[in-house]
C-alpha cells in the first residue's frame, strides 16, 4: 500500500502548479510584455501542460470516487473517457514534455547559461520558483508514472502526436522570429541557418525517444508485458 494515496498526491502537485504558475505571472518581465508573451517559452507551456495534467488526474480521482459503487453506464462510460484522457496526456505530453525541458534546461544551464538562462534573469526570478519550473517537474512525473498505471496508445500515434507538438512548437518559435526578428532563446542566435534545421530536427528525435522511454518505464514498472 502506498504511504499517501494517490488523490492526495495528484492535488498536492496540482496546487504546486497552481502557485508556480500564479508567482511566475506575477512577475514584470520585459520579455512578457513582447510578442508571444509566456506562451512562446517552453518552460511555460510546459508547466500549464503539466497543471492541465494533474487537474484532470484530480478531476479522474474525484469521479472514481463518486461513481463508485453506482450501476450507472453513462457515468461509467463517461469516466473511462477521462481516464483515456488521463493518461493520453501522460503518454503524449506530460512525460516527454517535462523530462524534455528539464534534461535540456540544465544540461545548457551547465554548459553556458547565458545560451538559455542569462543570469539578468536572477533579478526577477528567485531560485526557488526556478527550480519549481525546471526541477521539479521531473520527480513529479516519475511519482505519477509510479503511482497510476497508464494505458499509452499505439505507439504509431503516440510518436505521431509528439511529433506535431514539437514541429508546432518549433514552428511558433521560427514565427516569432520572423515577426520580431529576435530568437526566443539566446541559443539559436549562435547558430547558422544550416545548424539550426539540425538542431531542431535533433530536438524532434530526443523529445520522441522521450516518448519511448516513458513507454519502457511505464511497461516495466506495472509488467504489462506479462
Amino acid at each position: 500500500m502506498a504511504l499517501v494515496p494517490s488523490q492526495v498526491l495528484h492535488a498536492a502537485i496540482l496546487l504546486s502548479y497552481c502557485s508556480i504558475l500564479c508567482n511566475y505571472k506575477a512577475i514584470d518581465m520585459p520579455a512578457h510584455q513582447t510578442y508571444g508573451g509566456s506562451w512562446k517559452f517552453l518552460t511555460f507551456i510546459d508547466l500549464v501542460i503539466q497543471a492541465v495534467f494533474f487537474g484532470i488526474c484530480v478531476l479522474t480521482d474525484l469521479s472514481s470516487l463518486l461513481t463508485r459503487g453506482n450501476d450507472s453506464q453513462e457515468q461509467e462510460r463517461q469516466l473511462k473517457k477521462l481516464i483515456s484522457l488521463r493518461d493520453w496526456m501522460m503518454a503524449v505530453l506530460a512525460f516527454p514534455v517535462g523530462v524534455f525541458v528539464v534534461t535540456m534546461f540544465w544540461s545548457i544551464y551547465i554548459y553556458d547559461r547565458e545560451l538559455v538562462y542569462p543570469k539578468l534573469l536572477d533579478n526577477f526570478i528567485p531560485a526557488w520558483l526556478n527550480h519549481g519550473m525546471h526541477t521539479t517537474v521531473l520527480p513529479f512525473v516519475l511519482i505519477e508514472m509510479r503511482t497510476t498505471h497508464h494505458q499509452y496508445p499505439s505507439r504509431s500515434c503516440g510518436l505521431a502526436a509528439v511529433c506535431t507538438f514539437a514541429v508546432g512548437y518549433i514552428l511558433w518559435v521560427c514565427w516569432i522570429h520572423h515577426v520580431t526578428g529576435v530568437w526566443v532563446y539566446p541559443l539559436l542566435e549562435h547558430l547558422s541557418p544550416g545548424v539550426k534545421i539540425i538542431f531542431f530536427a535533433a530536438v524532434t528525435v530526443v523529445i520522441n525517444v522521450f516518448y519511448l522511454v516513458g513507454e519502457v518505464l511505464n511497461n516495466y514498472i506495472w509488467d504489462t508485458q506479462k
